[in-house]
């Protein structure tokens, strides 16, 4: 990956978004913000998900009016998102605007009248209450009296430029504008964070490429509308991708669209998988399994390969406190023995499980080496069973250590958590 674009940092209530510091995930709720028992329920879920901050949005008088309960019921920052009538809700409501960690405005709809003094509005709230901004453009909103006039100078041109490129060029001139007339009217440079969404992937690439060459905010990333199921994550992450890879982008968002009823946090693990998968973060162990073949007939190392990766997510807040750095354990569930013993020893631990028509033995590797060979119809719990006493072993000794250190050095050791010993 290239080095990480250089940029100031921005606190968002407590937690830090720049280059210097891991890249952000963050989610958005989809409940009414008026209800704030549901909306704080979904937050605390999508936190618990790994969402290291959520956004609502913040919409009516109702809306303002439950931030601050919601806020006051949740363990992470709350990001709130305004269109329209921020100046107007903010103004009204001081309790909400102290309450929010950050806010969200769209240069091209704030307000559809006297623009500027109502965007200026917003900005005198957050330096009155020390709040960050992010001035988030949007192509679906574009400030149409900016594009029309970029559009019209491009017409006059002897060889006029594609319009969608004019476009791409009007988001960033949006965002860049707004973000000068933002520090024109007093906000510091290091609380602005700049977005530039659009809904196809090469599109995106162009706009935060050249968003990304005209200043040292923190970018904030995310394909809006990616869309439902398959078609949301593969565009979502094929965009991303391109964009982390060259270095660019401070904190990102999946914009899924769930399935009627679906899980919400999803967005949340395909956002950490993306950055997981790049190798520029970790957040839960990764289990390798192959895609089956002719010779794996049987279902059953895919029943096993889905009941660890479930395990290891489900262990994942526990064993975060108890293991530090278990994030990265890599675990290998094989089907038969063409890859299964290589991948096998390849992985932290792992397990090649017998092909069709194979002797029904299971070898299982422990840092390259084989650790026993499992038999009989418990090859899934004993498999778990050598999983956790792995972990317990390797990452329960380094947080004993570090337990030890504290306790040395006259910590008193009732401060300590330390790792519980394995049944």
């Amino acid at each position: 990956m290239s080095t990480r674009r250089p940029t100031v940092t921005v606190n968002v209530g407590g937690v830090p978004v720049g280059s210097a510091h891991p890249i952000v995930v963050q989610s958005m709720t989809n409940t009414d913000t008026a209800d704030a028992a549901a909306t704080a329920a979904q937050v605390r879920a999508l936190h618990a998900a790994g969402s290291e901050l959520v956004r609502v949005t913040v919409n009516t008088d109702e809306a303002a009016r439950a931030v601050p309960a919601i806020v006051a019921d949740v363990d992470v920052p709350v990001i709130g998102d305004f269109h329209y009538n921020g100046h107007l809700l903010l103004t009204k409501y001081p309790d909400c605007a102290r309450a929010l960690a950050k806010y969200r405005i769209n240069p091209g709809n704030v307000g559809t009248k006297r623009r500027d003094d109502n965007f200026r509005t917003i900005i005198h709230v957050a330096m009155n209450e020390g709040k960050p901004v992010r001035i988030g453009v949007n192509w679906g909103s574009l400030d149409q009296q900016l594009l029309t006039e970029m559009m019209d100078a491009n017409a006059t041109l002897a060889e006029p430029r594609d319009a969608r490129d004019v476009t791409m060029d009007a988001m960033v001139e949006s965002a860049m504008r707004s973000a000068e007339l933002a520090e024109e009217s007093g906000l510091p440079h290091d609380h602005i964070i700049l977005s530039a969404k659009v809904s196809g992937v090469q599109d995106l690439v162009a706009v935060y490429r050249m968003l990304a060459e005209r200043s040292d905010y923190p970018l904030h990333l995310g394909l809006t509308e990616a869309g439902m199921g398959t078609k949301g994550v593969v565009a979502s992450t094929a965009g991303l991708s391109i964009l982390l890879q060259e270095g660019i982008g401070d904190t990102i968002r999946v914009s899924l669209t769930p399935r009627p009823g679906g899980d919400r946090t999803e967005e949340v693990q395909v956002a950490q998988q993306v950055l997981q998968s790049l190798g520029i973060r970790s957040f839960t162990p990764q289990v390798t399994a192959c895609p089956g073949c002719g010779r794996t007939t049987s279902t059953f190392f895919q029943e096993m390969a889905e009941q660890i990766q479930t395990y290891l997510r489900d262990q994942r807040p526990a064993w975060q406190a108890r293991y530090p750095g278990s994030e990265e354990l890599r675990v290998a569930v094989m089907g038969c023995v063409v890859n299964g013993p290589g991948e096998s020893k390849h992985a932290d631990i792992g397990i090649s499980l017998p092909g069709t028509a194979e002797e029904p033995r299971a070898p299982v590797y422990v840092d390259g080496a084989l650790k026993v060979t499992l038999k009989g119809d418990a090859i899934v719990s004993d498999f778990l069973r050598l999983l956790e006493d792995y972990v317990e072993k390797r990452f329960g000794d380094s947080a004993n250590r570090s337990a030890q250190r504290h306790v040395a050095i006259g910590v008193d050791q009732t401060d300590v958590t330390l790792p519980k010993n394995h049944p």
